[in-house]
């Protein structure tokens, strides 16, 4: 079986006999009740194959559908003129680079329709190419907007640079607006919806398709789809990992799954970690690897996050839908693919996030340790496999000393404002990596994180008290029966009460019990 590794056009899928999960039925669904639409989904999740399918089927190529859902739907099969600006080739770090990739896109598109000398800035341009385009051929046209976001999102942190860009994308798309009466069907696609207000203030007849119901499987891989196109794959994968199929049926659901785009739908898979999971035969953290969320963490560290209340956080749709700002910085991280929908109170609208699966979580930890310790990156997996060994073999003494360097070893001032939350997250990072491998819990509330560790022999009852004493930490355990569900379990149970300095910044002392 060939897998569609990278492949983000259609024609090239299909004649190179690449496996392609049919969403054809879905596409026609869409193209045939609306015309404008927006939708965003996670990096890697489908979205460029998406726009090239739609691409294909505008310009009536039936013989790249044979056997696909859509060839017994659709009749008539017409050529439109297809508009595809794919604005997630370059990279935007300058005033130009924008501009290059528009008058780029504008030449090819006028080399077909025509010029009008008159037609000298974008909006301009692109506004008399689609008239043009509609009076040269006899039909309305098709725009296709692949990454709309991708200068915005490389201009975060340089507020200049990105006012620049919105203001010249919002100049370009409206002419969408003025053109309204030559179109077809427009989609623009995207990461996060944070231009969304900004940028396309005046096409209020956009339709905004990211949590609707009918269109949560429209990018990525549905559980039934992972059976249906790849049982040979995953037979495969098992015995290429010693594990039987419901074994990596399991795995494969616990690393990749959990994708919710809108409330009571299934999850979805990640379609590039599945994809080079069944080419390689082996899981890993592909989707995270291509990719570094620098942005946010540095948001994250801007606001002094708590991260245990990030990756458990409840909030309403209006954030989850809401543009992007830099004063809150869930709706990026949501919507970039790093939390996902876990629960929803209907009564009262809101919405519980969490990690979607284990590739996010693992991933998004590691790559956050380095930033909030004096651990490096490449000595991040060491330390962690450190820890895991000695909760394994009982050494508390060892796993105390180990958290103590990661706090002494790290330079406050370039991480942190708040001494006690920077506390937390180290402790919240930490534990959430160990966790990972063997069972782990933690509570946070005013201050205290309580921690239990779990192994096959041992079992560890952990108060870590902040500004107070190891004393009082370890009397907690025992005033309150912290310890008591396990005292019968058959495993060892060890106590640690410990103490956070806040004028020391770093763990003061330490009771194991």
């Amino acid at each position: 079986m060939l897998y569609p590794i990278g492949i983000q056009n259609f024609e090239k899928v299909r004649e190179g006999d690449y496996v392609y999960v049919d969403k054809t039925a879905t596409i026609y669904q869409l193209v045939t009740t609306g015309t404008y639409y927006f939708l965003s989904r996670p990096r890697r999740f489908g979205k460029s194959l998406l726009v090239s399918t739609l691409e294909a089927y505008f310009q009536g190529r039936k013989e790249l559908f044979k056997g696909l859902a859509i060839e017994n739907l659709e009749k008539d099969w017409l050529e439109y003129p297809v508009l595809h600006l794919d604005l997630n080739t370059k990279k935007y770090d300058s005033h130009e680079a924008l501009s290059s990739i528009l008058d780029i896109a504008l030449s090819g598109w006028e080399n077909i329709y025509g010029t009008w000398e008159k037609e000298t800035d974008f909006s301009s341009r692109f506004e008399g190419i689609i008239r043009r385009a509609k009076e040269k051929t006899g039909r309305n046209v098709v725009i296709l907007v692949d990454e709309y976001d991708k200068p915005m999102l490389q201009a975060i942190g340089n507020e200049e640079l990105g006012k620049e860009y919105r203001n010249t994308l919002k100049s370009f798309y409206g002419a969408l607006k003025s053109c309204d009466g030559y179109i077809k069907f427009a989609l623009l696609t995207g990461v996060t919806k944070f231009g969304k207000v900004s940028v396309f203030s005046d096409l209020n007849n956009l339709n905004d398709i990211s949590m609707d119901h009918r269109y949560y499987d429209l990018c990525g891989i549905s559980e039934a789809e992972l059976y249906k196109y790849f049982e040979e794959s995953i037979r495969g994968l098992a015995q290429a990992n010693g594990q039987t199929y419901e074994q990596a049926c399991a795995q494969l659901k616990q690393d990749y799954d959990g994708y919710h785009f809108t409330y009571d739908t299934p999850g979805m898979y990640n379609p590039f970690s599945l994809l080079n999971t069944f080419d390689k035969q082996r899981y890993g953290s592909y989707w995270f690897e291509t990719g570094t969320p620098t942005f946010l963490v540095e948001l994250l560290q801007k606001y002094d996050y708590n991260l245990e209340e990030m990756a458990g956080i409840e909030t309403d749709s209006d954030v989850l839908g809401s543009i992007f700002t830099d004063d809150d910085p869930i709706p990026v991280i949501y919507q970039s693919g790093y939390l996902t929908i876990k629960d929803y109170d209907r009564e009262f609208d809101l919405y519980k996030l969490g990690f979607p699966n284990r590739e996010v979580e693992n991933g998004f930890m590691k790559f956050l340790l380095p930033y909030y310790t004096s651990t490096n990156k490449s000595s991040a997996p060491f330390e962690i496999r450190e820890f895991v060994k000695d909760i394994k073999c009982g050494n508390a003494e060892g796993f105390m000393q180990r958290l103590q360097s990661f706090f002494s070893g790290t330079k406050f001032d370039q991480i942190a404002k708040d001494t006690e939350n920077w506390f937390q997250n180290v402790v919240f990072i930490v534990t959430s990596l160990c966790g990972l491998y063997i069972e782990a819990e933690h509570q946070t509330s005013n201050g205290r994180i309580d921690l239990l560790l779990k192994t096959d022999k041992y079992i560890y009852v952990m108060e870590l008290k902040y500004d107070g004493s190891a004393e009082d930490a370890l009397r907690q355990i025992d005033d309150k029966s912290y310890a008591l569900p396990w005292q019968q379990d058959g495993r060892t149970v060890i106590k640690v009460g410990a103490n956070f300095s806040s004028s020391l910044r770093r763990l003061d002392g330490w009771i194991i019990a």
